[in-house]
C-alpha cells in the first residue's frame, strides 16, 4: 500500500501516532500542524488522501476543508478525498462532517484496522470515480476531451486566458468513409488527432466536438503568422498521413479548414466566440477550403447583413453535398444502402428506367477454405469502386459477398461491367486461391 497520506493535526502526539501506524504499512506520510500549513503544502504536492483533525486553533477542520475546496477549484485541481479525525463523541459533529462532503469520519483514539480499511476504501472509491469521470469527458477514438468535457474546459480558458479559439474541420472527410469505409475513416481521424497533438503545447486544449470537427484553444497565440503556420502544417501532415493510410493514389482532396477568433480581443464568452469562429470557418469553406480565416468586425457585419434562411440553406447544402464528385462507385454501409435502394426503386416506378442488381461472391478453392478473407474483400471492394460508374453503389452483404446496384444501364453494358470486374479480379494474386462468381438480375 504505497499511498501518500497528509495528516493535519495540531497535537504532536496524535501526528506521531498516526504517522507510525501508517509508516508500518509502507505508506508515505506528510505531517502538518494547521490548515494554513496544508494549503501551502498543496501548492507543490498532491497526496492521495488527507486525514484532517476537526478541533484545531485558528482554522478548524471545517474551515480548512472549505478553504481546501476553494483552492482546488481556483487552481483547476481534482478534489483530494478527506477523512475527518475527531476526539469529540457526538453524532452532530459526524453528521456535519459528512454533510460538507468529507469521504469518511474516524474517532480518536484511532483503531489501526479501522483506519487502514477506511483509507483504502476511500482511495479506491476516489480513483474509481476519477476514472468514470475521465471516461465520461473523453472521446474514446482520439483520446481528446469530448464535446461535454471540452466545452467546459474551453469556456474556462476563454474567461481566464489569452489565446486563440479555433474550429478545425477536415475537408472532404466524408469521401474517406464513402470510398474506403468507416474503419479507414477512423484511422484517418486517429492520425489527425496525433497530428493536432504534435502541433499543440502543454497549455493548449484540443477536443473533438463530433465527426471530423475539432476545437482547439491555443494559449498565448495571437499573431496571424503563427496561425498561418499551424494551418499549413496541419494541411501538409494530414495529406502525408492519408497517403500512407489510403495509398498514394487515394485521390481525395482532404485538408484542413480553420475558423479562428482571438481571446480576449473578440470577447471572453465561449458561446459568442464559438459563433464568431464558426462564421470564420464558413468563410474558409466558401473560398476554396484548405486554409484559415480570422474573425474580424467586417466579417461579422457581412454575416449580420445576410438573409438568415438563405445562409442556413447554403450551410445545409454544404454539409450534405459531395464536395469532390468522383467517378468511382460508392460503397455504403447496410443502412445507407437500404435507404438509397428504396429511393431509387421509387424513382424507377415514378419515372421509369432500368436498374440491375449484381451480386459478386468470392469462392476459395477447396483446399483454401480457411484463408482469411479480409484482404481479398478489400481488394474486391477497390475493384468495384474503380470499375463501376460513379452513379453505381454497393455494400458488403456478408463475408465474401458484395451486392451492387447499377441504375439506368442497358442490359449489354451491365453484363460488360460484370465481366470487366471478373477480368480485373483474375489479374490479381488473389485469383490463384480464390475465384469470383456473379449473378445479374434486372429489377
Amino acid at each position: 500500500m504505497n499511498h501518500w497520506i497528509a495528516v493535519v493535526d495540531d497535537e504532536s502526539i496524535s501526528l506521531t501516532n498516526v504517522k507510525n501506524l501508517l509508516s508500518d504499512e509502507n505508506m508515505r506520510v506528510s505531517c502538518l500542524r494547521s490548515g494554513k500549513d496544508l494549503l501551502k503544502f498543496l501548492e507543490k504536492n498532491t497526496p492521495d488522501l488527507i486525514l484532517l483533525d476537526i478541533l484545531m486553533p485558528e482554522m478548524d477542520g471545517f474551515e480548512t476543508y472549505h478553504a481546501l475546496r476553494i483552492y482546488e477549484e481556483n487552481a483547476g485541481k481534482s478534489n483530494i478525498p478527506v477523512i475527518f479525525l475527531t476526539g469529540a463523541d457526538d453524532n452532530d459533529t459526524e453528521r456535519r462532517g459528512l454533510k460538507v462532503g468529507a469521504s469518511d469520519f474516524i474517532r480518536k483514539p484511532i483503531n489501526k484496522d479501522i483506519l487502514l480499511k477506511r483509507i483504502n476504501n476511500t482511495i479506491s472509491n476516489s480513483k474509481t470515480i476519477e476514472t468514470l469521470t475521465e471516461e465520461a469527458i473523453t472521446d474514446k477514438l482520439t483520446g481528446f476531451l469530448n464535446k461535454a468535457g471540452g466545452t467546459k474546459k474551453l469556456a474556462e480558458c476563454c474567461k481566464n486566458k489569452v489565446g486563440t479559439l479555433a474550429i478545425i474541420d477536415l475537408d472532404s472527410f466524408k469521401l474517406v468513409n464513402d470510398l474506403y469505409g468507416h474503419d479507414s475513416g477512423d484511422r484517418v481521424l486517429i492520425a489527425f488527432a496525433d497530428i493536432v497533438r504534435h502541433n499543440t503545447r502543454v497549455d493548449d486544449i484540443p477536443c473533438r466536438v463530433g465527426g471530423d470537427e475539432f476545437l482547439v484553444f491555443f494559449s498565448d497565440l495571437q499573431d496571424e503568422i503563427s496561425i498561418s503556420r499551424v494551418c499549413e502544417r496541419l494541411n501538409l501532415q494530414i495529406a502525408q498521413r492519408c497517403s500512407e493510410l489510403l495509398g498514394s493514389d487515394y485521390g481525395i482532396p482532404i485538408g484542413v479548414s480553420m475558423g479562428v477568433t482571438l481571446v480576449p480581443k473578440d470577447g471572453t464568452d465561449f458561446d459568442t466566440l464559438f459563433t464568431l469562429a464558426d462564421n470564420a470557418l464558413y468563410t474558409v469553406k466558401q473560398n476554396g477550403k484548405h486554409g484559415y480565416c480570422i474573425h474580424n468586425s467586417e466579417l461579422t457585419s457581412t454575416f449580420e447583413a445576410e438573409d438568415n434562411p438563405r445562409r442556413e440553406l447554403s450551410r445545409l447544402i454544404q454539409i450534405v453535398e459531395e464536395r469532390n464528385i468522383s467517378s468511382d462507385a460508392l460503397r455504403y454501409d447496410r443502412e445507407t444502402f437500404t435507404f438509397v435502394y428504396r429511393y431509387l426503386t421509387r424513382c424507377k416506378k415514378g419515372f421509369g428506367g432500368q436498374m440491375y442488381n449484381l451480386m459478386f461472391t468470392l469462392i476459395p478453392k477447396p483446399d483454401k477454405k480457411d484463408l482469411p478473407m479480409n484482404d481479398a474483400e478489400n481488394k474486391l471492394s477497390l475493384i468495384l469502386q474503380s470499375n463501376l460508374r460513379g452513379t453505381d453503389f454497393f455494400m458488403r452483404s456478408k463475408c465474401g459477398s458484395f451486392f451492387a446496384v447499377l441504375p439506368n444501364y442497358p442490359l449489354g453494358d451491365a453484363e460488360d461491367a460484370a465481366k470487366n470486374i471478373i477480368q480485373s479480379w483474375n489479374e490479381t494474386p488473389f485469383s490463384e486461391d480464390i475465384s469470383i462468381e456473379y449473378v445479374l438480375k434486372a429489377d
